[in-house]
């Protein structure tokens, strides 16, 4: 493959200057080495659409993070005494327009952090670039950044048979979509990175959209489900708005499989609560995950 020297500089200098330190300051890195492919957006700087009068989750303000057009890794290391070696990719939610930052991204790194997992936090481009997929710009961002991490494995000392991908509610799409469709490259290939694969080695879908029809019946086409699927863990409230079709029709295909899943459908708990804790059961899905992790040995 030919890599132009802009190329071969880039991915040498991130490769020598960005070296994971258990605990330390999180590393952040671009996920492109220039501008991202079919990125013809004219965006302003990105900003919180937040406001004083802007819907709480569990009593507390969500960063809305909009008009992303660089996107970015950030890399939060586990301190030294509880690091398992396993890593995650996390894809916050907010419809393809926002990024729920905080409540579906840096919480969410900090919870793999004490169970000793390293969070990766990408920040994809919103609003989406297309109408049709709408998914389309986020899943080369997350293919391309699931690439990057298995790049990085040696410096970040992580295991490379142990790393997962977890979305929510749009993020959760992306996930599904980007694990499903690994063998297909999203993009025009750029450089060595984009020969190493896409695969994540399991994933974790908080109440994701848009995986079925508008009859709730079918995965949607995009969807395809094979055996080379990633084993899965699907956390859903039965009271969504996004339907829990999403995640049975899922769990279901990927049985039809022979892929490993496991389907928690709670009581309450309606739509994009995170991890923040609330009087629902559906707040209880980390133990859950945890719990999942080890019986896959991904956790000890």
């Amino acid at each position: 493959m030919k890599r132009s020297l802009r190329q071969l500089v880039w991915f040498s200098l991130i490769g020598f200057l960005l070296v994971k330190l258990p605990g330390a300051e999180p590393l952040v890195l671009p996920v492109w080495p220039g501008v991202p492919p079919e990125e013809t957006s004219d965006l302003g700087s990105e900003h919180d659409t937040t406001t004083e009068s802007s819907e709480k989750v569990a009593g507390q303000r969500v960063i809305r993070l909009t008009d992303v057009h660089q996107p970015t890794l950030t890399v939060y290391s586990p301190e030294a005494s509880v690091d398992t070696g396993a890593s995650v990719l996390i894809c916050p939610g907010g419809g393809h327009q926002i990024l729920a930052m905080d409540l579906e991204g840096t919480e969410v790194a900090q919870w793999l952090n004490r169970i000793g997992v390293t969070g990766i936090l990408l920040k994809y481009r919103v609003p989406a670039r297309h109408k049709d997929p709408l998914w389309k710009s986020a899943v080369q961002d997350a293919q391309r950044s699931m690439r990057l991490v298995r790049a990085h494995a040696a410096q970040w000392r992580l295991d490379p048979d142990r790393m997962g991908i977890l979305g929510f509610s749009a993020g959760g799409q992306t996930a599904v979509i980007s694990a499903l469709s690994h063998q297909k490259v999203a993009y025009e290939p750029l450089d060595a990175i984009d020969d190493l694969s896409a695969r994540p080695d399991f994933g974790i879908l908080v109440y994701p959209a848009w995986l079925v029809d508008a009859t709730e019946t079918f995965l949607k086409p995009e969807v395809q489900v094979d055996a080379s699927a990633p084993p899965m863990f699907f956390a859903h409230a039965n009271d969504d708005p996004i339907s829990p079709q999403n995640s049975m029709l899922m769990f279901q295909a990927l049985q039809k499989a022979g892929v490993s899943a496991e389907l928690h459908l709670y009581d309450g708990g309606g739509h994009g609560f995170g991890l923040r804790a609330s009087r629902f059961p559906a707040s209880t899905w980390p133990e859950s995950a945890e719990r999942w992790m080890r019986l896959k040995g991904i956790l000890p």
